[in-house]
């Protein structure tokens, strides 16, 4: 099985990229890969150089920026673990597909929440502005909460 896409993937050096550098291309802290993997949720321990510091290769990058994505459109690492141990152990992708797609469908119900919300802060932000505006015209202020 393939692993999740990763946008704009780094070109990874023929070495492998240190954790500190594999965290700068994901974005993330060093802590967060030590963590996923803590947690079982890489395919593999990373490869180790000569003074055992881990390196991570394109694979290794791909299924961490993968991982990356779910964690950042809100999956649980509960969730995440499910999805690693699908992945693992299923043929079939029916399963991986069908907690996929319900995630989906939970995230794009947050995302139209936080849609409302920023449409709240416009609002309110543009009274604020038009109340602004008539005070330094000198004319009374009006109340707004």
């Amino acid at each position: 099985m393939a692993s999740l896409p990763m946008p704009n993937a780094p070109v990874v050096h023929p070495r492998g990229l240190t954790i500190g550098e594999a965290a700068r291309h994901l974005g993330v802290a060093p802590a967060t890969i030590r963590y996923y993997e803590n947690e079982g949720l890489t395919l593999s321990r990373p490869d180790r150089d000569g003074r055992n510091r881990r390196r991570y290769f394109e694979g290794d990058m791909a299924w961490l920026a993968g991982l990356t994505m779910l964690r950042g459109s809100g999956m649980t690492i509960r969730q995440m673990r499910e999805y690693v141990d699908l992945y693992r152990s299923s043929d079939d992708l029916h399963e991986l597909l069908a907690l996929l797609e319900k995630h989906r469908e939970e995230a794009a119900l947050r995302l139209r929440a936080v849609h409302g919300h920023v449409e709240a802060l416009d609002r309110k932000i543009q009274g604020y502005r038009e109340q602004l505006s008539l005070d330094t015209r000198g004319v009374p202020e009006a109340e707004s909460p």
